[in-house]
This record gives C-alpha cells, structure tokens and sequence, in this order.
C-alpha cells in the first residue's frame, strides 16, 4: 500500500466489547465486484468522502474506538486521506489481545435509518494491507454495548468494492433477524486476533 499523507485526525473513546470473529469466514471473491459496476446508482449512499473530513456524507460524524475503555492496551487513529487517487478515511493501529481487549474500530452513527427497499446487503470501497476485518451493524433494538452482526472480509492492497450481503452476517451476543430499516449504526472493526491494521474506506452505501 502506498504511503499516505494526513490532511485531518479525528478521535474519541468509545466501547465495543466482543473480541473473536464469528465462525464464518468469508471468501472476498464471493463479493468483490468491479468499481463503477451494478449498486453504485442504484443504492443508498451512506458516504463518499466528499466532505474531506470525518463527516460523512449523511451528516453524522465518523468516530474512533479502541479497546481501552474496557481495560485493553490496543491503539491507533482514523485519519481523513487522500489515498491512491481517492478520498478516504482510515483506520490504522495496533491491535492487542492484552487484558482481554482486541479491536480498533472507526464507527457511524445513522442519523435516520435507511428508506424503505429491497436493500440486500452492505457495498464498501476499501483498500488496505491484506488483512481481514469487519463489518459490524447495530440496530434499534441493541442496548448492549458489545450486541453486534458481523461479517468479515479482506482489504486488498488496491481499491476495490466489496458486497457483503445480509445474510453473510452473524449475529453476535444477540438474536433476531437483521433488517436493514432498523439500522442505526455501521462500523469497520480490526478484532480478534494481535496485528497492525491498516483499511481505507473511499465509500460506504447499502445496495439492491
């Protein structure tokens, strides 16, 4: 991954207990998808980075989350970049299972929930360093702070688009069905496992 340059920083402390990937593994080649291709027009944009800053495209402040809250060691930032011809915002840092901590994560609270639709799933344009991180939605109904659904995938070290769609996502300390109108809160999480995280997001939306 090219090196980037920092045009802004943003931070706060925050709390997302839960530190193991669920037990499905998702092959991104299931749902990578070429940038420009079907869901870019027809879907619902959630942010694009045009503001050059950690607000999104909806409104709402992007905001940053690590394990110290509840006792773990692990760091890093969320930076707004410029990031291989795009604009992005990142998640970097050190991600360490001491104290039974393990995340960093980059989070957005939605101001209103998605339209009515037939939306199938979460589209994203990332770029990273190989690794594998995840998606995790909240909805109305979720009070614990660590209630989650999650799916997995795998930042390539070039921008490209990821589907992921409601049904590859599993349900962490939590049951019920996911539905997209009862979306109140989309995250981009490093977790589980002891490395340096390094993801870009350059868009963000649901699709049909």
């Amino acid at each position: 991954m090219p090196p980037c340059r920092c045009t802004a920083r943003a931070g706060l402390p925050g709390y997302d207990a839960g530190m193991r990937w669920p037990p499905l593994l998702i092959c991104m080649k299931l749902f990578a998808v070429p940038l420009g291709a079907a869901g870019a027009a027809d879907g619902w944009l959630i942010d694009d980075r045009r503001s050059g800053a950690a607000t999104s495209t909806l409104g709402p402040d992007w905001r940053f989350f690590t394990d110290g809250v509840m006792g773990g060691v692990s760091s890093g930032a969320m930076t707004v970049e410029t990031v291989a011809g795009r604009g992005a915002l990142c998640l970097r840092g050190q991600v360490r299972l001491d104290n039974n901590g393990g995340f960093v994560q980059m989070a957005l609270e939605l101001p209103d929930p998605p339209p009515p639709g037939d939306w199938r799933g979460v589209e994203i344009d990332v770029l990273g360093n190989g690794r594998r991180y995840g998606v995790h939605l909240r909805n109305a109904g979720m009070w614990l702070p660590w209630q989650s659904w999650r799916a997995p995938f795998q930042a390539a070290p070039a921008w490209q688009r990821v589907q992921l769609p409601f049904t590859a996502f599993e349900p962490y300390r939590t049951s019920g069905k996911l539905v997209a109108q009862e979306l109140r809160r989309i995250g981009i999480v490093a977790i589980g496992e002891a490395f340096e995280a390094e993801v870009c997001v350059a868009r963000l939306a649901l699709y049909r």
